[in-house]
């Protein structure tokens, strides 16, 4: 009884494998096929390690036979697959079907190599299932270093590379920037003329304008609030620009000695130098020396200003006086001179 059960599982299994090996598809391999052309090329016989190579199969057949197109995945010897374009279909005028496949190889193994003939499978008419081979291609790849002689080789430094240096354009933009800053101090000036002859003129006496600066300085009562450098500051300048105007002097822009000396050199009224020099040098102490004066000492200073003032006026209305009165004598003069002769 057991003998009969193995023999009938062993007749089963005997059964299934028939059956699938008829159900798997008949595969032939052969060397060509009539209606069916297969052509294979490469960009370069030669290449560099590293090298991009594009592989092409071209492959012709009639319209009723099925292309399988290669895989991505095929052996291709030593080379490795970067890119890959497959089964672009062309029918020809002919009837027939083109079908390429393209390939971007590359390798970093020097030497030479083949890359080895595809197998393409092909269905045909009566569903049997044909491959052909691709011819096989010999590509030559070589190294970097193969022409480099002894250029690998780590030679000694160069020394610093000088360029040479144009200094033209530098000439030029400086001159230039000569010329825009010489036209610039010349309008500046020029505006800075207009705009002092366009300031009015006070006509009145100097005099007249100086006790009115003074009048005005004591009105606001810096003594009081204990602005001594503001007040002295203003006191000065008041009698500097007086005496400059009436003795014709840029006395604003002199210090207190090259003021004082150059009125050294004119014709005074008696005791009026000392004056303004004790007047000055009081001064200076206030607005450069941090020198606090008491409230009486700085009412003494701001009559002496009135007094350089006045003095000074007085010497002025008397010297026109004067000329007045010769002026008028010599018509009397040259009159009284005619009539004896």
């Amino acid at each position: 009884m057991r003998s009969l059960r193995a023999i009938c599982v062993i007749v089963i299994a005997l059964v299934a494998a028939a059956g699938v090996a008829y159900a798997q598809p008949k595969v032939d391999t052969v060397k060509s096929i009539p209606g069916i052309e297969i052509k294979s090329s490469v960009d370069m016989a030669e290449a560099y390690i590293g090298d991009l190579i594009t592989y092409q199969i071209t492959i012709t057949c009639d319209s009723t036979i099925q292309l399988v197109p290669p895989p991505i995945g095929a052996n291709l010897g030593e080379f490795d697959v970067k890119d890959y374009q497959a089964d672009v279909e062309t029918k020809l005028k002919d009837g027939r079907v083109q079908n390429q496949t393209t390939f971007v190889l590359s390798t970093f193994t020097t030497g030479d190599h083949i890359i080895p003939p595809l197998p393409i499978m092909f269905i045909m008419p009566d569903s049997m299932r044909r491959v052909m081979l691709a011819e096989a291609i010999p590509i030559k790849i070589k190294s970097l270093l193969a022409n480099a002689g002894d250029s690998v080789d780590i030679k000694p430094l160069k020394g610093p590379y000088q360029f040479k240096r144009n200094y033209v354009p530098y000439y030029i933009m400086g001159g230039a920037l000569l010329v825009l800053l010489a036209v610039a101090f010349f309008l500046w000036n020029r505006w800075r003329r207009r705009k002092v002859s366009a300031e009015p003129v006070d006509l009145r006496p100097a005099w007249e304008i100086a006790f009115e600066k003074l009048a005005i300085l004591r009105e606001r009562k810096l003594i009081e609030e204990g602005k001594h450098k503001e007040f002295y500051l203003e006191l000065t300048e008041i009698v500097r620009g007086y005496l400059g105007r009436m003795y014709d002097l840029t006395a604003l822009d002199m210090t207190t000695t090259e003021f004082l000396d150059l009125l050294g050199e004119l014709t005074l009224p008696d005791g009026l130098h000392d004056r303004v020099s004790k007047f000055l040098h009081h001064a200076d102490l206030v607005k450069f020396a941090r020198y606090v004066p008491d409230t009486a000492r700085s009412q003494e200073e701001y009559q002496a200003a009135h007094d350089i003032v006045d003095i000074v006026r007085a010497d002025y209305m008397q010297k026109q006086q004067t000329q007045l009165h010769l002026a008028e004598r010599e018509p009397e003069e040259v009159a009284a001179g005619g009539g004896t002769t």
